[in-house]
């Protein structure tokens, strides 16, 4: 059974290019630290829990060279005891407690604590001074990732390039990703030893996700985000490889709205023809409406098809999506014309009268075309050689119907004079003589010609790329 409600799986022939996968890593931000105090087992076990592939903690260095778990070198805000992390030694800072009991961890005690659970991953921060310090950070981080075996377990990211530098020339094989609060700090220097880069929602555009990907570097995005769904309504949109965030059960559950999908690559010009005007939605996933909307007759780009739950939609801009019934290749748009506005009848001329929901599945059966009762086209697609019509009861092959044109102007297409404007050989012939037979006897003498575009001046064509065709190229 094809998938319910469709698109135009084969616009004018166009050959989808490729399609790519949309998944992203959930990271949770030291854990899950909403929910539990920050870098601790309790922390870190809450956001495994809700479907984070990493947690990410922060090291700094102890006075006897423990690598230390915590944010901060100053450890008052989380235990309420002031104590600067490379001025103790371990057995001090390990009898500073968390307010849910647990003590400052080392690494080496994370390590040890999730070794056997081959699921928990870790995303591990450098801290460093302006000066490097402490020197020899990498050096122990090195000896500890070994000692436990945790190579394909561990990513590194820090804002220290020198730190991250180094990390490739002693543990070349694990990811290393540059953290940036401004894409100018991103250069082709830090570039060649670097596998990504960590860059603020703030400043992510797809643009330079697309520039990164192409210079196969990864790219992570980074932001306390909230539960409310307005970051993340925009931030699934983008080819992202990950997302640090707060939240990782809010960051969990739009990865897997979003894997839920599939994202086909289209770039074509089209036009919108159905007659009703369409919402345009930040997202197919959560369908928030923006204020805009899709009129009859527009034309726009659209960059990619995506199926979601059976759905599929059209993007037409950075973040607007909508529903992709009625949009037509722009190559289409003189054929479809005589039929916008018309109407079909059906006067058992042939067996084949049967409607259905979705013209794209043949299961999809919605009953058959009462005989002799017109009924207004109220959307077109075409489907391969194909053209479908959808009419208040269902959709029908146009073959299998007549065609009454529409002798007036209908949203400024008259479909008499479309069909006119056609060359014989373009027409169809399965014109309803019994309801348009006195105009057709003048054989198009007395028809004045409507040219293409004189209709739509008004058309807010968003065009990514030259198009050659024509009629895209005038607008």
């Amino acid at each position: 059974m094809h998938s319910k409600n469709f698109l135009i799986t084969n616009l004018a022939a166009i050959v989808f290019i490729f399609i790519f996968g949309s998944g992203f890593s959930v990271i949770g931000h030291r854990g899950d630290p909403i929910k539990a105090p920050e870098e601790t087992f309790q922390s870190f076990d809450t956001a495994f829990h809700e479907g984070a592939d990493y947690v990410e903690l922060d090291l700094h260095v102890s006075k006897d060279n423990v690598l230390v778990v915590s944010h901060d070198r100053n450890l008052e805000r989380i235990t309420g005891t002031p104590a600067i992390v490379s001025q103790q030694n371990f057995s001090y800072l390990k009898t500073l407690t968390q307010k849910n009991g647990e003590p400052i961890h080392s690494l080496d005690e994370v390590f040890a604590h999730y070794k056997d659970n081959p699921n928990a991953k870790f995303l591990i921060e450098t801290k460093k001074t302006k000066k490097g310090s402490p020197k020899n950070m990498e050096d122990l981080l090195n000896v500890c990732i070994n000692k436990y075996g945790m190579q394909n377990r561990v990513m590194f990211h820090s804002f220290s390039a020198e730190s991250l530098k180094k990390e490739s020339e002693l543990m070349p094989s694990i990811p290393r990703i540059f953290i940036a609060g401004t894409i100018k700090r991103v250069n082709f220097e830090i570039l060649q030893y670097v596998t990504g880069v960590n860059l603020s929602s703030n400043i992510v555009t797809p643009e330079i996700i697309d520039d990164m990907h192409y210079m196969h570097k990864t790219i992570y995005v980074w932001d306390e985000m909230n539960e409310s769904p307005s970051k993340w309504n925009t931030l699934v949109n983008m080819p992202i490889d990950g997302v640090v965030t707060n939240f990782p059960a809010t960051g969990n559950e739009y990865r897997n709205l979003k894997d839920k999908s599939k994202e086909t690559s289209f770039n074509q010009n089209t036009y919108y023809f159905g007659t009703k005007d369409l919402p345009v939605y930040e997202n197919p996933y959560r369908q928030i409406k923006t204020k805009k909307q899709v009129h009859p007759l527009d034309g726009y780009h659209v960059s990619n098809i995506i199926n979601f739950e059976g759905q599929k939609y059209v993007q037409i801009g950075e973040n607007e999506f909508a529903k992709a019934t009625g949009f037509n290749p722009d190559s289409e748009l003189l054929g479809l014309k005589p039929y916008y506005g018309a109407k079909a009848i059906y006067r058992g001329q042939q067996s084949n009268n049967y409607l259905y929901n979705d013209p794209a599945d043949p299961d999809s059966l919605a009953g058959r075309l009462t005989i002799n009762k017109p009924e207004k086209i109220l959307n077109i697609q075409k489907i391969g050689s194909e053209t479908w019509l959808q009419l208040s009861s269902g959709w029908i092959n146009s073959k299998n119907v007549l065609i009454q044109l529409n002798n007036s102007n209908y949203k400024g297409i008259n479909s008499k004079d479309s069909y006119f404007d056609l060359t014989k050989g373009q027409r169809f012939n399965n014109v309803d003589l019994m309801k348009n037979f006195q105009f057709l006897k003048s054989n198009g003498q007395d028809v004045s010609s409507s040219k293409l575009l004189k209709l739509f001046d008004h058309v807010p064509f968003i065009v990514n790329q030259k198009s050659y065709n024509s009629s895209i190229n005038k607008i």
